[in-house]
C-alpha cells in the first residue's frame, strides 16, 4: 500500500499503516492482538483478559485487564472507546471515553465498564469488550488575545444551533 493518504485514481483511497510495537502481558498469551473486523473499520475490538467469568451488576463499574500493552510512536494515541452492540443491545459501555492511551504509557491497558443495563453483565475471557482507534495527536501553543474572530453563531451555547 501506499504510504499517505490519497486517491490512487481508481477509486479508493489508501491509508498509511504504521507499525506498532504490542507485548502480550505474561499469561495471555491466548488473549487475540487487537484486529479490525472489516476492511474499512476505524477501531480494532479489543478483547478482556479476565482469568476467569467476571459479573458486573446493574449500576456497577469494573477494571477489566486486556492482557496486552503497546509502544505508541512519539504524535500518537490510541483511544479506548465502547461497542455499540454491547451499548444497545446490554447497555454496557466504557468509563472515561474515549480512554486515551498515551505514546509513553507502557503498561497493561485496562477498561473501565460499566452496566448501565438492567440485568448482570458477565464478562468472559477473550470477549471483544471495546475498540482501539489509533490517531495522530498535535500540540497546542496558545496565543493569548483580548478578543476573538466573530462568528454566526457567535456566543451561542448548548442547543443552540
Amino acid at each position: 500500500m501506499h504510504p499517505c493518504p490519497r486517491h490512487c485514481g481508481h477509486g479508493f483511497f489508501f491509508m498509511e499503516i504504521i507499525q506498532i510495537y504490542i507485548q502480550k502481558v505474561p499469561g495471555n498469551e491466548d488473549i487475540p492482538l487487537p484486529a479490525y473486523m472489516t476492511g474499512q473499520a476505524a477501531g480494532m475490538d479489543i478483547c478482556a483478559a479476565v482469568r476467569c467469568d467476571e459479573i458486573i451488576l446493574p449500576g456497577q463499574r469494573s477494571k477489566i485487564p486486556t492482557g496486552i500493552a503497546i509502544a505508541l510512536p512519539e504524535g500518537y494515541e490510541a483511544q479506548i472507546r465502547p461497542r455499540s452492540g454491547l451499548a444497545v443491545h446490554q447497555g454496557v459501555t466504557l468509563l472515561n471515553a474515549p480512554g486515551p492511551i498515551d505514546a509513553d504509557y507502557r503498561g497493561e491497558i485496562a477498561l473501565i465498564v460499566i452496566n448501565h443495563g438492567a440485568e448482570p453483565f458477565v464478562v468472559h475471557r477473550g470477549m471483544r469488550l471495546a475498540q482501539m482507534v489509533i490517531q495522530r495527536i498535535c500540540r497546542v501553543q496558545w496565543i493569548e488575545s483580548a478578543e476573538l474572530d466573530s462568528t454566526p453563531r457567535g456566543r451561542g451555547g448548548f442547543g443552540h444551533t
